[in-house]
């Protein structure tokens, strides 16, 4: 075993610091998200990103109106962040976060859900911080306790459902969150 020079342990300690700062963009966006913090959760984006997320597909202020509203019909929610992944090049990174989401609806009343799946991100480093650029929210599963309404189902049918290949979001480099043959 050689000697690790202070470049080596310079660069070690940067790669460690980046995969910190991109986990804690996630950890920005689920407290943002869960706490209705406009201004936390939009810190997890940069400008100009774009968010396909359960059948929603937009620029990232247009996403978080749509999310706020969505959750504004919950008594209570949470997301919980789990496996957690990012290969960096330079000044971008491509990241996947489990996640699992439990909410509770005011109508039907305490209609649960439980949906659990993964957030495929490309942050970019721009001036300091890391941030989301790109975001596809795959959905692996998703369990209701109560009859399942039309606007669920044909937000369900928007949804980009997990692949077990290299169809998969996961794979795609440079990750660009739009649908095949539409626009972001």
């Amino acid at each position: 075993m050689g000697v690790t020079t202070d470049a080596e342990l310079r660069e070690r300690i940067a790669r460690l610091e980046d995969r910190a700062e991109i986990r804690e963009c996630m950890m920005r966006y689920a407290r943002g998200m869960d706490r209705r913090d406009r201004e936390l959760l939009r810190s997890a984006y940069h400008d100009g990103a774009v968010d396909d997320h359960v059948g929603f597909i937009g620029q990232v202020d247009d996403f978080i109106d749509w999310a706020f509203a969505y959750h504004s019909t919950q008594t209570r929610y949470q997301h919980y962040l789990l496996n957690h992944t990012a290969e960096i090049n330079g000044d971008e990174a491509h990241a996947e976060t489990y996640y699992l989401f439990v909410g509770t609806d005011r109508k039907p009343a305490n209609h649960k859900t439980i949906s659990g799946g993964r957030y495929v991100d490309r942050l970019e480093r721009r001036d300091g911080p890391w941030a989301i650029v790109d975001r596809v929210c795959v959905v692996e599963f998703t369990e209701a306790e109560s009859q399942i309404t039309e606007e669920v189902i044909a937000m369900m049918t928007r949804m980009r459902i997990a692949t077990h290949d290299s169809t998969d979001p996961s794979y795609g480099r440079p990750l660009i969150a739009k649908r095949a043959g539409g626009g972001p």
